[in-house]
């Protein structure tokens, strides 16, 4: 058992891509393609870039402990991520407005709105953001990715014992 499948650094190097990337590809659909994100999609953004953040700590650090604990993080948030997308598709996206949900109240407690517009502010309410990608509703790719993070951040977590 050799394989990068069974090293924490590549794995987690690997998830940082994929979460960094899973935003830009976003940002790439909004502003090239037009597809105007909800309070829900950026609250999904969020989760993304703290996932990676936290999986390119894991594979800079040496320590097989904190990288668990750091996989552990990533593994609790990319389930609210999963929560996140699920609620978007089956009841966000039925809703006229997604005004003052518990997406936007987060988002703008945070002060992300203000503090990076360009990648955080709702451009779109919820039903108008209900988009497809190739024909599958861009929630359930937020979803898939969601899943690849959590499944990435519990073999971390198996292979990376102390």
């Amino acid at each position: 058992m050799d394989g990068w499948l069974y090293r924490p650094a590549p794995l987690l190097s690997a998830l940082a891509v994929v979460c960094f990337g899973a935003v830009g590809l976003a940002l790439v659909s909004q502003y090239q393609f037009d597809m105007q994100p909800c309070p829900w999609c950026t609250l999904q953004r969020l989760i993304f870039l703290l996932i990676g953040a936290l999986a390119l700590l894991g594979a800079l650090v040496r320590s097989n402990g904190i990288r668990r604990v750091l996989s552990a993080g990533g593994l609790l948030l990319a389930l609210c991520g999963m929560a996140s997308a699920i609620w978007q598709h089956f009841v966000a996206a039925a809703s006229a407005s997604c005004n003052l949900t518990l997406a936007d109240r987060i988002m703008q407690a945070l002060r992300l709105y203000d503090l990076a517009p360009e990648v955080f502010a709702p451009m779109a309410s919820c039903a108008d953001a209900a988009v497809n990608l190739l024909g599958v509703p861009y929630a359930f790719w937020s979803l898939a990715l969601f899943v690849l993070c959590a499944a990435i951040c519990a073999q971390v977590m198996r292979v990376a014992r102390i």
